[in-house]
């Protein structure tokens, strides 16, 4: 895949190791909320999500009122509250640059509303090294193909010439809607078995063994 023009990468638990974090959140959010606690495993399943319909898939018939109170909750558990650590993965920044200075168009296609986003580019100062972004407050949620359609439109690419990174079925299929090339990443929220049943055109344990996949030797 080192002939991709466009680069594609999901945020949450592909580049950030966030995802710790954000089952924590979720879950202190239900408690807030006076909802039943999630376990972790289904809580990383709806990362990726739109953070309104990640919350209505975790909790099966919610009241929209209640949806508002733990989106509340959640945030401000995540952005004050909760103190894990979410700092990039080992890698993130050198592939970044790598990838900058081999020309490529780099992008990102994450479930985090705009605000979420541009705090945390601010926070990680990674937002230099994209040329663009899709949000899940502005796009139809994953799996929807519609953040890479865009994308593929805005920079004026084909299928053939893109790639979606990611560490979750969501992105995955994601990508197989739109027809293009797909990797999966291991360290984030789902395991390797999860997304093997995509059928990713690869999967990687690490950002450095990605590197080998888009870089030119």
């Amino acid at each position: 895949m080192q002939h991709c023009d466009l680069i594609i990468f999901d945020w949450d638990g592909t580049l950030m190791d966030s995802v710790g974090r954000i089952v924590s959140s979720m879950q202190s959010a239900a408690i807030d909320t006076n909802l039943d606690k999630p376990c972790e495993q289904s809580t990383k399943a709806i990362i990726g999500l739109s953070l309104p319909r990640a919350i209505e898939t975790l909790f099966p018939g919610i009241k929209s009122s209640e949806i508002d109170k733990v989106v509340a909750n959640y945030k401000r558990h995540y952005l004050s509250l909760d103190s894990i650590p979410t700092p990039l993965f080992s890698h993130a920044t050198q592939l970044l640059q790598k990838l900058r200075a081999e020309r490529k168009f780099l992008a990102v296609a994450t479930g985090k509303g705009r605000v979420g986003l541009e705090r945390v580019w601010q926070i990680s100062n990674a937002k230099s090294y994209f040329h663009s972004s899709r949000c899940g407050d502005e796009h139809t949620s994953k799996p929807a193909p519609d953040m890479i359609l865009s994308l593929m439109k805005e920079f004026n690419v084909t299928a053939e010439q893109t790639v979606m990174i990611g560490d979750s079925v969501l992105d995955l299929e994601m990508a197989k809607q739109a027809g293009t090339y797909a990797i999966g990443v291991t360290h984030g929220a789902h395991d390797y078995n999860s997304l093997a049943a995509v059928n990713p055109n690869a999967i990687v344990n690490s950002l450095e063994e990605l590197s080998s996949l888009l870089l030119t030797p």
